[in-house]
């Protein structure tokens, strides 16, 4: 999954903050944890503080018991990197977007092998819609092909 990929690039920093080792990796669960509970933002430098929380806005927030441990974050994750490549982002843009906006550091060719696997799959779910006769979903899924291929 794409998701394991994702590391915060600042992620020692985070670590002195929290007082404990975190992995880098920004969806594994003790990230997630200490990221939504154990952080004191106000000891922040402004460029990661406005990170974080565009972090926990975007991938943070459901109401899922279990939250942030529910698989919703990495789900959303995936969802954003489709998004912006339906956007006209190419694999390089994305990277920097995450960077930028997250603090989020993954290769470009992550992110270009993600896509890739993604358009087999709704080449998949284009196939099996059309055999089960469900016109519109697969139609949905040649649209997202061509948007993710262009």
């Amino acid at each position: 999954m794409i998701a394991e990929k994702a590391r915060f690039r600042h992620a020692r920093k985070l670590e002195r903050l929290a007082g404990y080792r975190i992995p880098d990796q920004a969806f594994h669960g003790a990230t997630l944890e200490a990221i939504s509970s154990r952080l004191n933002f106000d000891r922040l430098d402004h460029t990661l503080h406005d990170q974080l929380v565009n972090f926990i806005h975007a991938f943070l927030r459901c109401s899922c018991r279990h939250a942030p441990l529910c698989g919703c974050p990495e789900k959303k994750f995936s969802r954003e990197i489709l998004e912006l490549r339906e956007n006209g982002l190419d694999h390089r843009q994305i990277s920097q977007y995450l960077l930028e906006e997250y603090g989020i550091d993954i290769y470009p060719a992550d992110i270009l092998s993600f896509l890739e696997d993604s358009v087999h799959v709704l080449e998949a779910i284009e196939d099996i819609a059309r055999l089960m006769d469900r016109p519109a979903l697969s139609q949905s899924a040649k649209e997202h092909i061509g948007l993710l291929e262009r």
